[in-house]
């Protein structure tokens, strides 16, 4: 029979969940849902020392505070699930935390067979089941459902939530600690992300961590020295660089569902060692452009991992030249030199230019739907090889400089029908994060293929101008988009002028 059960935090505030016996289990509490399941209260099962109770008052209180009662800290709310306060119950330590929301919950969960029902349907979206190909394989028996799989653009957002989250916590002077899939709990059909188990939060000088991670996302130097004791000099403990290898690694699976390092390369007949030189010391990048020794071996691979396995069919280049360059930087260069791994704000910065690059596939079958443009003058979808048919506009972006001349900016904007111009496209000086007005976060202008013409229709701009023909834009009336059209966007201060670049296939 279960009961409600009211427990008092240290300030006095009263908080009530509901035992039936048989809570959730994690790996280190037991959790129980309040009656409305508005919040849950998790017990660690473990005794908490007086540090551990100390870091857990930091994180419900000071940490907290630092991150959502700020100005915009309202942001954060969804991009964390942050514990909110302690309680004791028992002899146990126990941090009242918001329920996940509902877009968290599988809603079919794995693809029906038959008259069956999901296993996972209701089960919270770990990241773990959208980094693997074979859930997303027709072939695997319990491969997921295709309203759950969300496309490719939808994951590009995703890693974008994530990096901005991580960003935030490490400008807070926080980490992780743990940062995985396991961790991190996304909805690749909105392309919305959360990080959880805030509760072991490492602060350097202050609170070591409690774990080194999760297989898969450890980086190599704590792997190649947890044999250390904890207060060995030499010893490596997860840190804000750690969390840096873990971003990268979570991005790289979201992308293309395999993992970096795990290859085909034998290191030690022992599978234990094997795994400690293959993610630790030895670890090799299994895309590393001159070493292909860690190459996936193909006749090992099982069917259900493919074709994501096959790193000469699908290369990571198809990520785009931004995230192509952050993945060297992350993988080789540092690989085993953690202050060359880029930051969540790099990666943050690269998805965003990298999503204005993006294609949506003419292959309405396509299960990805999309695809980076490779600056090649005939365009192809990587995922399901169909060609691009027609004229793609390509606008190359210029920036304003101080003598008054126009230099060519590292990004471009890829159109397609229907796509909206917003204002960090406008202007340099606005960038899309949690800092946008309500105003900013508005389209100012949107493209359209009509009449077999590509143009751009001024919703709200009040300087747009066609350089070409030196000539007025007006709101709600068009320009033409034809080659080497020069259209000034802006007149303030950081506008862009864009020059168009015409692809025809």
């Amino acid at each position: 029979m279960s009961k409600t059960i009211t427990v008092k935090s240290q300030e006095g505030k009263s908080y009530q969940f509901v035992d039936d016996g048989s809570p959730m289990q994690g790996g280190m509490k037991d959790v129980y849902f309040a009656p409305d399941r508005s919040y849950v209260v998790a017990f660690f099962r473990d005794k908490q020392d007086f540090n551990s109770k100390e870091r857990l008052t930091n994180i419900v209180k000071n940490y907290r505070e630092r991150i959502f009662n700020q100005a915009g800290g309202d942001y954060w709310k969804d991009l964390f699930c942050w514990p909110y306060d302690m309680v004791e119950y028992n002899g146990r330590t126990g941090i009242v935390v918001p329920t996940y929301q509902k877009h968290f919950f599988f809603q079919t969960g794995y693809n029906p067979s038959g008259n069956q029902i999901s296993s996972i349907r209701g089960k919270e979206k770990e990241g773990k089941w959208f980094a693997s190909a074979q859930f997303r394989s027709k072939s695997f028996k319990l491969h997921l459902d295709k309203s759950e799989l969300g496309d490719w653009f939808k994951y590009f957002l995703v890693c974008i939530k994530i990096s901005r989250a991580v960003r935030r916590m490490h400008s807070a002077g926080l980490a992780h600690s743990d940062l995985s899939y396991k961790n991190v709990l996304i909805d690749p059909s909105s392309g919305r992300a959360a990080i959880i188990d805030i509760d072991g939060l490492v602060v350097p000088g202050k609170f070591a961590p409690d774990v080194i991670g999760t297989p898969d996302f450890i980086a190599p130097e704590v792997m190649s020295t947890k044999h250390l004791g904890k207060t060995d000099p030499n010893r490596k403990l997860p840190s804000i660089a750690t969390d840096r290898h873990a971003l990268a690694v979570m991005i790289y699976m979201y992308l293309l569902y395999r993992h970096p390092l795990r290859g085909g390369k034998i290191h030690d007949t022992d599978p234990q060692k094997d795994e400690e030189l293959g993610m630790g010391s030895k670890a090799l990048f299994v895309e590393h452009p001159t070493d292909l020794s860690n190459r996936p071996k193909l006749n090992q691979v099982k069917p259900t991992h493919l074709p994501w396995a096959d790193v000469n069919k699908i290369p990571y280049t198809i990520c785009g030249p931004y995230l192509t360059d952050l993945f060297n930087k992350a993988f080789i260069d540092g690989l085993q030199n953690p202050s060359a791994r880029p930051t969540a704000d790099d990666w943050e910065s690269a998805l965003i230019k990298t999503v204005d690059l993006m294609q949506p596939c003419q292959n309405t079958m396509c299960d990805q739907k999309w695809f980076v443009f490779a600056n090649t003058t005939k365009p192809v979808c990587p995922f399901c090889g169909t060609p691009y048919r027609g004229q793609l506009p390509v606008l190359n972006l210029y920036y304003k400089k101080p003598d008054g001349q126009f230099g060519l900016e590292n990004q471009r904007l890829m159109v397609y029908n229907n796509q909206y111009l917003y204002p960090w496209h406008v202007n340099r000086s606005i960038f899309p994060n949690e800092k946008l007005t309500a105003e900013q976060v508005k389209p100012v202008g949107y493209f359209v293929f009509h009449g077999g013409k590509w143009q751009l229709i001024n919703q709200t701009l009040t300087s747009l101008k066609d350089v070409s023909e030196d000539k007025e834009i007006p709101i709600g009336s068009a320009v033409e988009l034809t080659e080497g059209k020069k259209i000034l966007l802006s007149t303030e201060a950081g506008g862009r002028l864009i020059i168009v670049q015409l692809v025809a296939n």
